[in-house]
C-alpha cells in the first residue's frame, strides 16, 4: 500500500538526507494512522513539489523516544544531531507532537 509522508519545507534537509539513504529510520507518532503500516508498504515523501518513493523495510514501535534509542542510532534517524538531549528536544518542535508520543509511542520505519 502506499502511503504519502509530507515533510515541510523548513524540514527539507530531512527529505534531502532520507533520499540520499543518509536518514535510514523515519519516525512518527504511534497513532493509528501510522500502526497500520507495515513492512513491504511505500513511502511517497512529499515536500513541496518535490517527491520520491522508498519501500518501508522495517517496522518498529516504542513506548518513548528514549526506547527508540535502545534499537536505532541518532545518526540513522536524524543525521544533523549529535546527543542524545538534542535528539529527544527535536520532536517538540512538532506542534503536539511530544503529547502524541507521550499517548501512543513513536513509530520508527527502516526505508
Amino acid at each position: 500500500m502506499k502511503r504519502v509522508l509530507r515533510i515541510r519545507a523548513t524540514d527539507k534537509n530531512i527529505f534531502d538526507a532520507i533520499k540520499s539513504g543518509e536518514k535510514k529510520v523515519e519516525t512518527r507518532a504511534g497513532t493509528v494512522k501510522y500502526r497500520k503500516i507495515k513492512a513491504g508498504d511505500i513511502f511517497v515523501f512529499v515536500c513541496g513539489k518535490k517527491h520520491f518513493e522508498r519501500k518501508v523495510k522495517k517496522v518498529f514501535h516504542s513506548k518513548t523516544v528514549v526506547g527508540l534509542l535502545k534499537k536505532y542510532k541518532i545518526r540513522d534517524i536524524h543525521p544533523d544531531l549529535k546527543t542524545e538531549r538534542e535528539f529527544i528536544e527535536s520532536y517538540n518542535t512538532f506542534p503536539g507532537y511530544s503529547q502524541k508520543i507521550r499517548r501512543f509511542g513513536i513509530m520508527a520505519f527502516v526505508v
